[in-house]
């Protein structure tokens, strides 16, 4: 699996777990709403560290926590 398609499904999942809407982290967070859904269907080759920070901290987790994921364990280049 792809870093990018990894940190796609975390993300989904996150939003999932805290029954919010990809509109909700764009209104919430400050990240652009196409953004946040060209993160979300993986429609990116790449995610800035600083995209990833603002979601986190919309979504009140750290770093950390963030890739604190199983999804991590199996990323190819």
């Amino acid at each position: 699996m792809k870093l990018t398609e990894a940190i796609a499904i975390r993300v989904k999942n996150l939003l999932d777990e805290r029954n919010l809407s990809q509109y909700s982290l764009f209104k919430n967070g400050g990240v652009p709403r196409s953004t946040v859904s060209n993160v979300v269907n993986n429609n990116k080759k790449r995610v800035s560290t600083e995209t990833i920070y603002q979601i986190c901290s919309t979504l009140g987790i750290s770093l950390k926590d963030f890739f604190d994921d199983k999804i991590f364990d199996n990323i190819d280049d």
